[in-house]
């Protein structure tokens, strides 16, 4: 025998049936309404960053090259005290060679190598009318240490302001054991009798700086 539903039975299942049909339509929206806000939402605005500051770099040892005396100019005239105090200038020359050469200081190592080889090679530079001046910015008394100490035969300038040194643009950006620093840059210049610049020695080895200044006076003969 089937059983009878009664109308109120009905109506309650009726009843629960649309009210989880409701919450699900509920629910739906609201996850709807979640991904609309999420997609449609302002993005934030970024700040812009104010750019740093960008330091000038320093100059290189190349760039200064660059700028530094050429052949066929004529050299800077300057006068400055030797190492016994004596005012000694560039035009007291003229008529013989002259190589003027820049070192950074009075006897450190490579300095006195090189000093020392002009030394021994004087009578040698003597013969092709040679003449050496020396300037680095030692004051006058360490520089007659200097030529005590190591018995050298030529004149040695101090250049303390940096006149000079500046004039023939020796001075420069500098590296050293991975650090760079500014200092005198270990140049040479060649001035044949009538005082124009007939060679520049940018790169000079210590060693065999004064066999390479005899063999160029040579070969411009």
């Amino acid at each position: 025998m089937v059983k009878k539903v009664s109308k109120k039975a009905v109506k309650k299942v009726t009843k629960k049936v649309a009210k989880k049909a409701a919450k699900k339509v509920v629910k739906k929206v609201a996850a709807k309404k979640k991904t609309v806000t999420k997609k449609t939402a302002p993005k934030k605005v970024l700040q812009k960053k104010t750019p740093k500051k960008v330091k000038p770099q320093k100059e290189t040892a190349a760039a200064i090259k660059n700028h530094s005396l050429n052949v066929g100019d004529t050299a800077p005239d300057f006068t400055l005290e030797d190492q016994n105090g004596k005012k000694v200038s560039l035009s007291h020359f003229k008529g013989q060679n002259v190589v003027v050469y820049f070192y950074p200081k009075a006897m450190t190592p490579g300095c006195t190598v090189q000093a020392c080889s002009l030394r021994d090679s004087q009578s040698k530079l003597n013969q092709e009318q040679i003449v050496v001046l020396g300037i680095s910015a030692d004051p006058v008394k360490k520089l007659k240490q200097f030529e005590e100490k190591e018995k050298l035969n030529f004149t040695l300038l101090s250049d303390p302001d940096h006149k000079v040194i500046e004039a023939y643009v020796c001075w420069g950006l500098k590296q050293f054991m991975g650090r760079e620093f500014m200092g005198i840059l270990r140049q040479s210049f060649l001035i044949d009798p009538q005082g124009k610049i007939v060679h520049v020695m940018h790169k000079v080895n210590t060693k065999t700086h004064h066999d390479d200044v005899l063999m160029i006076f040579k070969h411009l003969k």
